[in-house]
Order: structure tokens, then C-alpha cells, then sequence
């Protein structure tokens, strides 16, 4: 298949152009990214149909096109290739647009020749033009910090239990709550829970309507990111709750994502159903597969209510991994997000404080002017020997204190050439900028 000239954004030499997608790749594409992100058969099948739903069903916010391809000009053979998944995510309930590049992936024998550089510099051009102020990306440790990317906020973790964890019902004893697949009858209640539940976290994605209708059904079965949205509800059946999982085995056994309850609910009263939910359909699809199911799990980051319901129910521990953020325009995002730092100084011990703080990176920083406890100003600011500033973050790492992944006195823990000079200085920046963990669900 030659290319299709048409998408050609440019000529990169050696017989080599980049080009975007369009559906008439999916089947090329799907094979690709089976083969180079699958870690078994059945991997590398729940890999491709992902694929060919970005490609040819209706995402909420990505298009074809939103894919890049470097292909083989003579031959139409893909080379190497990603993605760009849209979204919007909050900052303490300040929405803001972002860039999410995923699938990247480059055959072994075309690799050290920067195509996913390349490539990268293409989609941080379109999250430019598009206006999304961050980009996130899950990947394996370091590569993206190449691009301009730092390691700066909790991604998954969960907690796993086993067999003599299940809770056990009671001679004759009903099971206490029902669980059952939600219909597109249940995605207002699903909406208001999920909204409830990340208000305690610094940073969520926003999942609209249109982004619930289509989690719920519309993706093929054995996409890799489809899972099955489940209502709990009690014995008049009112909906108190619900969860997701995949329909089919992880490594141990089956885990539940986004287990949440309405306020007012019960952790411990409606634990034990979802536990015994969960070890029955393992069970189910052990039999299917042909496999062992040896645990149940809940994923709800560092921290869940589930976890202190459940206690050393919870026997194995996984700790979160982090997600890649990037940041191009540091003061224009704290701009952006001011109301909800005034917010915290206003509920601190620094309420109606005025003070100048400059930041340095080393080679670049910022100059916070703070004037009656409003945030008059937020704008670049270059250190000098004679000027080094009031705080010091090396390089990207003031990255972990904007999202709430460190304290700076974890930081300066962390990193020698991380200082500060004036104590105030200090408690203004850990108001601003305090630790507070959160469990984010992108869009995949």
C-alpha cells in the first residue's frame, strides 16, 4: 500500500515520511501495535482492537488523524508510530486541557533514528495550537523525561487479597446488596458518584456525558481499555454505588477500578458483596480461560476508602507508579489555575500576606508576587550568580510540588541542590503548593 499523500506532513529522509492516519489504516495499525506493545497473544489482540476503535468508532475526542504515522514511502511499511488522546482534566476543580500521547512504539530496527522525537515534537505542536497546557503520558521509566517530561504524579496502585480474605455469608443469609451491568439509565447516578469521589483528590479527569455513554458501550469487547461498569444497589433497590473491571483475568486474579460509593453509604456494609462479586466472576473466567483466579484487588491509588474498610484483608500491597507530566508554559497553567491557589492561602495562615518569591530551576524560574493574600502576579524570572532566588527546584522537579506528588521537604530530601533560604518562604510555597495525593482515570 503506497502512502496516502494526502495526510504526508513531511519527508524525513532515508525513503522515510511522516504522515498522519486515517481509518483505512486501522487493519496495518492494529497489527503494528499487537506486535510491538503486546506482552502475549491475548495481549496483543485486546492491543489491536484498541486500535481499530480509535481508528473507526466515535471516540469523544479523538480523531483518525490525531495518530502519526512514519512509514516506508516506497512501501507503506509502518515504521513507527503514536497517538493523541484528548482530554480535560481539573486542578482543584479548575478544568484545563490536555494532550495524552499513547501506543508509541517504533519497530527494533528502525529505533535510534529520533522518529519518536520526531513525532513528539509534532503532537507538543498540536497540544499548542489546541490549547492543552499539559501533556501526560504512562510509560516505561525515564525514556519520556527526553521530551521534556517529569515523573510527577501517582499512577494506579492497588491492593490485592485471596481466598481466606473473601467474607463469608451466613447460613441462609442473603446477600445483602445487588450487583448488576449498568445501563445508559444509570450514567447520571454513575456521574454524580465519580464527581463526589474525586473531590478528594488535587487532580481528576472530567468525564462528560458523552465520555460515560462511551465507556459504557461504545467499545469493542476485547479492547484492552474496555471494562465492565457494574451498579450496587440494596434490597429495595435503590443504587448506592458501583464499580468497574475487566472482563477478563490480570495477572493474579480480578481487580476493581473506580469502586465508589454516594455519600452516606457504608463502606463496611457494602464491601463484603463487592468481594464476593469479585471472587465469583474470577472464579468464572479462570474456568473460561483456562486459568488459576488467586485474588480479588481493588486499584484506588495510594489511598481508598476500601482499603481501610477491607484493612489486612488487603494482604499485597502494589504502589502507585507515576505518570510523565509535562508543562511547556509553567507561569501561563499557574495562571490559569490561580483561583484555586488564592483559595489556599486564603484558608491558611498566610490569609491577606504580602511577599515577593522567586523560584529557580537553575536556568530558568519564576517570580510570584503575592499582595494581600491574591497572587498579583505570576511571570518567568532568570536566576543569576548574583541573584540566585528565595527557593530552588532542580530542573523539572518543582513539576511533583505543582501537582501535589511531593512535599518540598520531600524534595530537598531527594535532591542536595534543592534549597530554600527563608523559612516564610518555605511555609508560602507548601500552602501553595502542599501535598495531596490523587488518583487520576484518564481517557484512553
Amino acid at each position: 500500500m503506497l502512502s496516502q499523500t494526502k495526510n504526508v506532513i513531511r519527508e524525513l529522509g532515508s525513503g522515510l515520511i511522516l504522515r498522519r492516519a486515517s481509518p483505512e489504516d486501522a487493519y496495518t495499525l492494529a497489527k503494528f501495535n499487537a506486535a510491538i506493545h503486546g506482552e502475549s497473544e491475548a495481549d496483543g489482540k485486546r492491543v489491536a482492537a484498541w486500535t481499530r476503535d480509535l481508528l473507526t468508532l466515535s471516540h469523544p475526542t479523538l480523531k483518525p488523524d490525531d495518530f502519526t504515522l512514519v512509514e516506508e514511502a516506497a512501501t507503506g511499511r509502518i515504521v513507527s508510530s503514536l497517538n493523541l488522546i484528548p482530554q480535560t482534566w481539573s486542578y482543584a476543580g479548575i478544568e484545563f486541557g490536555v494532550g495524552r500521547p499513547e501506543l508509541v512504539g517504533t519497530l527494533p530496527e528502525f529505533r535510534g533514528r529520533s522518529l519518536v522525537r520526531i513525532q513528539f515534537d509534532e503532537i507538543h505542536e498540536w497540544c499548542l495550537e489546541r490549547g492543552y497546557s499539559v501533556q501526560v503520558i504512562t510509560g516505561i521509566p525515564y525514556f519520556y523525561r527526553q521530551f521534556g517530561y517529569e515523573m510527577a504524579l501517582d499512577l494506579a496502585g492497588r491492593r490485592l487479597g485471596y481466598e481466606p480474605h473473601v467474607p463469608k455469608l451466613e447460613a441462609g443469609e442473603e446477600e445483602p446488596y445487588r450487583i448488576r451491568p449498568a445501563t445508559e439509565a444509570d450514567l447520571p447516578f454513575v456521574a454524580s458518584v465519580y464527581q463526589h469521589a474525586v473531590s478528594r483528590h488535587a487532580l481528576a479527569c472530567v468525564r462528560s456525558p458523552k465520555i460515560l455513554q462511551y465507556e459504557l458501550n461504545g467499545q469493542s469487547e476485547d479492547n484492552i481499555n474496555r471494562y465492565c461498569m457494574l451498579i450496587i444497589e440494596d434490597k429495595a433497590g435503590e443504587q448506592v454505588g458501583y464499580f468497574q473491571h475487566p472482563d477478563y483475568l490480570g495477572q493474579t486474579g480480578l481487580t476493581a477500578f473506580w469502586y465508589e460509593l454516594k455519600p452516606g453509604i457504608s463502606w463496611l456494609a457494602v464491601t463484603p458483596s463487592v468481594v464476593r462479586y469479585l471472587w465469583r466472576t474470577g472464579q468464572k473466567y479462570a474456568r473460561r480461560e483456562g486459568k488459576s483466579c488467586q485474588s480479588f484487588g481493588f486499584m484506588g491509588g495510594a489511598e481508598h476508602p476500601v482499603y481501610k474498610a477491607l484493612g489486612k484483608n488487603l494482604a499485597t500491597v502494589h504502589e502507585p507508579y507515576a505518570f510523565y507530566m509535562r508543562v511547556p508554559d509553567l507561569a501561563s497553567f499557574l495562571n490559569h489555575v490561580k483561583p484555586a491557589l488564592e483559595k489556599r492561602l486564603a484558608k491558611s495562615i498566610a490569609a491577606g500576606h504580602s511577599r515577593e518569591i522567586k523560584v529557580s530551576f537553575y536556568r530558568t524560574g519564576l517570580r510570584l508576587l503575592l499582595e494581600d493574600g491574591k497572587l498579583a502576579a505570576i511571570e518567568p524570572w532568570t536566576p543569576t550568580m548574583k541573584e540566585e532566588g528565595d527557593i530552588a527546584y532542580p530542573s523539572l522537579t518543582f513539576l511533583q510540588a505543582v501537582f501535589g506528588y511531593r512535599s518540598f521537604e520531600e524534595l530537598e530530601l531527594a535532591f542536595a541542590d534543592c534549597w530554600c533560604n527563608q523559612e516564610d518562604v518555605r511555609v508560602l510555597m507548601d500552602i501553595l503548593f502542599p501535598k495531596k495525593l490523587s488518583d487520576v482515570f484518564p481517557l484512553a
